[in-house]
């Protein structure tokens, strides 16, 4: 059913392509993933099935170029995948990480060479990708990154800890953020890449970790000691980590604030169902005022939240979209996700604080939305600089 409130609405970049793609995201997570839910809730992790066969239907790597085994797109084909997927409540497998941002980093910064090894994998399936910029002592304090890489010979020796690393539990290839140089603050940091099928020596994963939310999609802490990695993994220049962060930030803001406005419009959609069909003191829910108040509030913070997510992802596209834009959709975007939910949540009374309603599943995972990506509090100062 239309989100209430945006009927019609049809964003400035969108193109009959995207209907294509939607329509296929949504089939795929329909009849492929979802049967699957409670499963994947109990194991913690998605099934590495499910990433083959998304690579299989051409929805892995939307935006990298064809000639490494991508879609040829662009990051409004990766938007309309993540849209479908938060949309139709499918949580466990983490493409906003593995498409929306570690192909991002190897198109942008990768050799010829690493582009042609790694790429094609991503794109497939065959390999699952992550990125590890969080330490235990460091959350969003990228500079106070302690994991070093010491150059012996042709390779660097890694020892460190990362934690809260999305698709820490299956991945295969890691972007590791981590000190070169510690005599340096951020001029010290370098992106590495790290293979780390089959568990090689000196790297082990921790457990993973029990969140309030998504159950479903695996977050592990992993640690690395005296690990070898040949120094061709080094992604870009040494002491460019921090500034190759910075940029890619604003579309893993982005990624975010898809997921946010797309979890707005399921729980309205959900919410204006239920009040309609529930009734409570002889009439609808609906045919209460203060429920029509409140659900009308909830349609106007979505539309408004839709054109301006659309605006960044069209500035995106143009390669427009700064460092305090992007945080301000951050923001914006994910407090609004927690407050409609929230309250659309109230709608549903007692049922919306039991599991077998959707909308209490959607209240758990909305919490994180506000911390991942540097917490809404570094987001507020990000824009305060500019002002």
């Amino acid at each position: 059913m239309p989100t209430p409130g945006l009927d019609g609405y049809i964003p400035s970049w969108h193109k009959p392509e995207h209907d294509d793609l939607a329509e296929l995201a949504r089939d795929f997570f329909a009849k492929e993933v979802l049967p699957h839910a409670e499963r994947l809730e109990r194991q913690g992790h998605p099934d590495r099935e499910h990433y083959l066969k998304a690579g299989e239907l051409g929805l892995l790597g939307l935006s990298v170029p064809e000639e490494f085994g991508g879609g040829g797109g662009d990051f409004t084909h990766e938007a309309v995948l993540l849209h479908e997927q938060q949309h139709v409540g499918e949580g466990s497998l983490g493409l906003a990480v593995h498409s929306g941002i570690v192909t991002g980093y190897v198109v942008e910064y990768g050799t010829e060479e690493q582009k042609r090894r790694w790429l094609p994998g991503l794109c497939s399936g065959e390999l699952v990708g992550a990125i590890a910029m969080t330490e235990p002592g460091g959350g969003s304090d990228l500079q106070a990154i302690r994991t070093k890489a010491v150059r012996d010979g042709d390779d660097y020796v890694i020892t460190g800890s990362k934690t809260f690393i999305t698709n820490g539990g299956v991945a295969d290839l890691v972007i590791l953020a981590l000190k070169t140089d510690t005599s340096q603050g951020a001029a010290g940091i370098s992106l590495v890449v790290a293979e780390i099928k089959n568990d090689p020596p000196g790297f082990r994963r921790g457990r993973l970790l029990e969140k309030i939310g998504l159950h479903s999609n695996d977050t592990a802490e992993l640690f690395f000691d005296d690990f070898r990695v040949p120094a061709t993994n080094l992604l870009g220049a040494e002491g460019g980590g921090f500034f190759q962060m910075m940029q890619q930030l604003p579309q893993e803001r982005l990624v975010i604030g898809v997921g946010a406005v797309a979890a707005m419009q399921r729980a309205v959609e959900l919410a204006v169902a239920y009040a309609k069909e529930r009734t409570a003191f002889g009439k609808t829910v609906f045919a209460h005022q203060n429920t029509r108040m409140v659900l009308a509030d909830c349609a106007t913070r979505t539309r408004a939240s839709r054109i301006f997510l659309d605006d960044c992802i069209t500035r995106h596209a143009r390669g427009e979209l700064d460092v305090p834009t992007a945080a301000m959709a951050k923001l914006w975007l994910t407090e609004g996700q927690c407050e409609v939910v929230d309250k659309c949540l109230q709608i549903f009374g007692g049922y919306g604080y039991t599991t077998e309603y959707p909308i209490a599943k959607m209240y758990a995972d909305a919490r994180v939305q506000k911390i991942y990506g540097g917490t809404n509090e570094i987001m507020k100062e990000l824009i305060a600089r500019v002002l």
